[in-house]
């Protein structure tokens, strides 16, 4: 397992790094800028941190380093672990409500108003930040470790650290600790079906000026709602997934190791995935790379 955690947090890390690239030059230069780009920004900042919190810890427990981090390193480690993943997973939902309220400006002219201003957009941002750092901030009392012999029989692990939560507070715990996901997996998907239905109901509208133009490329509105599918379900797939294998960790008596790799692999295939989907989708990639083939092209 540990080098397939390995591939998965280097190739993760290289296409989140690509995109953090790219939306830091058009912030700075303001070439091609869109306002997307700074929730973006935000998405991919969060990913890779996920992958480095996650990722590198579990591939060397995987690879039989038991015992590289210390108690405060452990806390410090799932925290920043815990805070990271809710972020990427509330800008997605920002990002899919951008895009809804931007297709729809019907749903409220205020919000529509306020979506333009890139400080109400960092706002946002920086909002997501700061609740995801105060929700979690019961993490560091139930993190442990290192993990040993005295404490293989702690609530959960994940081979480096572990945690345990007395049962009388056990309940609240698991509502501050599911309830964030939650609730973005519900906006997203609400977000993601109206602004699937809305470009559904434009394309129709415009199919008979698509039909008189040849056009090797897909339209925009099919690029988007691709980009948006597969974000979509691909968030709800993989989430869907951990939140069953978390809770069979936490619940099983008998809990084997498979399941704290598998629950590990799964929580970072979203992480890990999505800033390809993004590149793929993002036109002006399309166009870099053609204006490099014409210059390779005209060198030889």
């Amino acid at each position: 397992m540990g080098f397939i955690f390995l591939t998965q947090t280097g190739v993760g890390f290289l296409g989140n790094f690509s995109l953090l690239c790219l939306y830091n030059f058009t912030l700075f230069t303001r070439r091609h800028f869109r306002p997307t780009d700074l929730i973006l920004n935000q998405l991919v900042l969060a990913n890779s941190i996920v992958l480095l919190s996650k990722g590198v810890p579990q591939t060397l427990a995987s690879l039989g380093w038991k015992h590289f981090l210390n108690d405060r390193r452990c806390k410090l480690v799932f925290y920043f672990y815990r805070v990271s993943t809710g972020v990427s997973f509330s800008t997605l939902c920002l990002f899919n409500g951008f895009q809804a309220i931007k297709l729809n400006p019907g749903i409220c002219r205020w919000i529509s108003l306020k979506t333009r201003s890139l400080q109400c957009i960092g706002s946002c941002c920086l909002l997501c930040w700061t609740l995801h750092l105060l929700i979690n901030a019961f993490l560091p009392l139930v993190v442990k470790g290192p993990l040993n012999k005295e404490n293989l029989s702690a609530d959960g692990s994940h081979g480096y650290c572990f945690w345990s939560i007395g049962g009388s507070h056990s309940t609240l715990h698991s509502i501050l600790y599911f309830s964030p996901d939650l609730m973005s997996l519900v906006l997203t998907v609400w977000a993601s079906g109206s602004m699937v239905f809305l470009l559904h109901r434009h394309k129709q509208q415009v199919q008979h000026i698509h039909s008189h133009v040849c056009s090797p490329r897909p339209s925009h509105e099919v690029r988007a709602t691709c980009t948006i599918l597969i974000l979509t379900s691909s968030f709800v797939s993989f989430y869907s997934i951990y939140s069953v294998l978390t809770m069979w960790m936490t619940l099983a008596a008998n809990r084997g190791q498979w399941v704290m790799s598998s629950s590990v692999l799964v929580a970072s295939c979203f992480p890990a995935l999505s800033p390809f989907v993004l590149l793929i989708n993002d036109t002006r990639v399309s166009q870099f790379l053609s204006h490099c083939r014409v210059r390779t092209n005209c060198v030889s």
